[in-house]
């Protein structure tokens, strides 16, 4: 290799670190939020954060089986509600894998969407429509039903159409296209 060649080389690999360490350096200066034990980075969208979440594993896979990948990378924005894990592992034994089966994909895209509101609400908006509600807001979601906010204490809390509460355990986890509010409850519309 002649010297031009190596210093061609030496140039594109020092060039590569500099856009990879400033890539870094841009995530490392954005507050982000740990949910599942990995960093939830605002300029990434609801997919890209929501696939690294180890409590996030189960609403990852709904989301594949619902086709629902490519409309949570859209621009948005919006309010996602989104449930562990261990709020899946609370509904009846064999509810997750027969949603997730082709023929109810029609079922699992309805449930799913009712976690979502078209538009970016933050905890604080949330809390402001409760107080301005005297006590509870009412709003719909992506699947046209509503969800009815409320609070008790410090705490946050949603409640479906059939009467589940979910609370609101993580929120304001920002994304490029919205925002998720980890919940500890599935919903149902």
């Amino acid at each position: 290799m002649n010297t031009r060649s190596k210093i061609a080389v030496f140039g594109m690999v020092a060039l590569s670190f500099a856009f990879s360490g400033n890539a870094a350096a841009q995530q490392m200066k954005e507050k982000t939020v740990m949910v599942g034990g990995a960093a939830m980075y605002p300029s990434k969208n609801i997919i890209e954060n929501a696939v690294n979440s180890k409590d996030h594993k189960t609403l990852v896979a709904a989301v594949k089986a619902a086709g629902l990948v490519e409309t949570l990378q859209s621009k948005g924005p919006f309010t996602v509600f989104a449930p562990t894990d261990a709020a899946f592992a609370k509904l009846p034994k064999g509810t997750v894998e027969n949603l997730v089966k082709p023929e109810n994909k029609a079922m699992l895209t309805k449930i799913l969407t009712y976690h979502v509101l078209p538009g970016k609400y933050s905890a604080k908006q949330v809390w402001a429509a409760v107080k301005a509600g005297n006590g509870k807001a009412m709003m719909k979601t992506v699947q046209g039903e509503q969800l009815t906010f409320w609070t008790k204490g410090k705490d946050l809390y949603v409640t479906d159409a059939k009467g589940n509460k979910a609370k609101v355990t993580i929120a304001d986890v920002n994304q490029s296209n919205g925002v998720i509010h980890v919940i500890d409850t599935v919903l149902m519309p």
